[in-house]
């Protein structure tokens, strides 16, 4: 299954690749990845006219879309649409941050699930 990383370069410029999570198979019920550790589960609403200029993560964690579209753009100058069903790894806690930006005019839904800290 892929995600979409958003991070920060070396240089402190955000960026996006790509992570293959591998997923195994459990016979009839499909396909499962090995367990990722989360903090917790924020359930988020985000109004129709939302538009969130340059920001950092506040966070590492991972942002399950439900519905809705927004578009991201990242400090390479790069911009990418996600909608319901897709999920982001966003890891750009430091530099230039991203945009987000609403697409579609209605209510978006997503699930925050925020990792634990890195040990250095």
């Amino acid at each position: 299954m892929k995600v979409t990383r958003i991070y920060t370069r070396e240089d402190g410029i955000s960026a996006f690749s790509e992570v293959e999570v591998p997923l195994h198979d459990q016979g009839a019920i499909g396909r499962i990845s090995d367990p990722v550790a989360v903090t917790s589960l924020m359930f988020r609403e985000t109004p129709a006219d939302h538009h969130h200029d340059w920001h950092q993560a506040p966070r590492r964690q991972y942002i399950v879309l439900l519905d809705g579209e927004i578009e991201i753009t990242v400090g390479t100058g790069e911009s990418r649409r996600f909608s319901g069903g897709e999920i982001l790894l966003v890891e750009d806690t430091t530099g230039n941050g991203h945009l987000t930006r609403h697409i579609q005019n209605q209510v978006r839904k997503s699930l925050f699930l925020p990792l634990p800290e890195e040990s250095s």
